[in-house]
């Protein structure tokens, strides 16, 4: 007999002496998930995994752990950056170089402090290096800050994706300032592509708007917590609406994606944001959610351990407590290439999702006290 999904969130289901926990869910289009319990956090934002098969964990508050899965051990990384921790801001978004196995570079992203209360995004490349038990960050640089610092501390962004050709793109959120969306003179409400030691490649499609907008591959954007690359190089993206219209996107070089002159939400106080279809020369999402469901995380699943899953995105939700499921087809008409297919309910805000090793997927719960969890087919 099943045993109720609230029940097992509350039940101590522990086997033998440092077994793992586990618990079984079942979604909305009928998968049944096993969920294992591999480690807790204090506010952790994101992971990468290692060639090894290690974890890469940011928390939030400043701290970068390597983890071992099979052994649920934590090295904690010294050298990591300053981070500027209140609201919104802190230690981002972890990814290693598609070489890492050679050349032991990491990407991290980071709120940080400027002048007169200002703060913005900066993204460092640094050679994670290992000596036995201990582990640390040499030889940092900053590649990539936000411009210009501004007030406030929401909506940074700051996730990272490598394409398969070895680009660099980073989200760059609007920091809740609307407009510099579509300022070209400022890289806020931008999606950035770079070379990965930071410079800016001749190919980018805004070359002839100035030194900054070179670095730009999209704009119009609010706050984008979901960057991955499809299995055939295609980039998708995800973001935040405002009281409604959280969207997920199917990204194309030289596009503007509207923010905030339209969007299939509203203003928080309640003022109306014409619709997309009111604007047909902006990009329009190819799926929306109202109301929200708060997307963090995104990966495009591409393995074994779940094959009717296979080019479906998966993305966190903290607002709706769990996994949601969307189909892609990206050679549908443009607002009609993804939909929504599958909720699986966790009970808790999940803030990242990965692929990893043979196919499972792997979640981090928002907050202190986050789980990081290992999802399978239920047998």
């Amino acid at each position: 007999m099943r045993i109720p999904f609230a029940i097992l969130l509350s039940a101590t289901l522990i086997g033998p002496a440092g077994a793992a926990q586990a618990f079984e869910v079942e979604g909305s289009a009928g998968s049944r998930i096993e969920a294992i319990q591999i480690s807790r956090f204090d506010e952790p934002w994101a992971m990468a995994f290692l060639p090894s098969g290690e974890l890469l964990v940011t928390e939030k508050p400043g701290r970068l752990l390597i983890v071992d899965p099979a052994k649920r051990s934590k090295i904690a990384v010294s050298g990591v950056p300053e981070v500027d921790y209140r609201g919104q801001g802190g230690l981002g978004d972890v990814v290693p170089h598609p070489d890492f196995a050679t050349n032991s570079l990491i990407y991290l992203s980071y709120a940080e402090a400027g002048k007169g209360g200002t703060r913005g995004a900066a993204v460092a490349r640094a050679v994670l290096a290992r000596d036995g038990g201990r582990a640390r960050l040499q030889d940092l640089q900053v590649i990539w800050r936000q411009q210009p610092k501004v007030t406030g501390a929401g909506h940074y962004s700051h996730r990272i994706a490598f394409s398969p050709d070895g680009m660099l793109f980073i989200a760059s959120g609007e920091r809740q300032k609307f407009t510099p969306s579509q300022d070209m003179t400022v890289n806020l409400g931008k999606i950035v592509r770079l070379n990965d030691d930071g410079s800016t490649p001749p190919d980018n499609p805004f070359q002839d708007q100035g030194e900054l907008a070179r670095s730009f591959w999209s704009i119009g954007h609010r706050n984008i917590l979901g960057l991955a690359f499809d299995a055939r190089g295609n980039l998708w993206e995800h973001e935040m609406g405002p009281r409604g219209g959280d969207e997920i996107n199917l990204i194309s070089a030289g596009l503007n994606y509207g923010w905030p002159l339209v969007s299939n939400g509203d203003h928080y106080n309640g003022e109306p944001i014409p619709d997309h279809p009111t604007r047909p020369e902006f990009a329009p999402p190819e799926a929306f959610w109202n109301p929200v469901i708060a997307p963090a995380g995104l990966v495009v699943y591409s393995g074994e351990a779940f094959p009717e899953w296979r080019g479906d995105a998966l993305i966190g939700g903290l607002v709706s407590r769990g996994l949601v499921r969307v189909s892609l087809d990206p050679a549908a008409a443009a607002g009609a290439r993804a939909k929504e297919v599958e909720r699986i309910p966790m009970g808790r805000r999940i803030r990242e999702v990965e692929q990893g090793p043979e196919g499972a997927v792997w979640l981090l719960e928002d907050e202190a006290g986050g789980r990081l969890l290992k999802l399978l087919p239920a047998k």
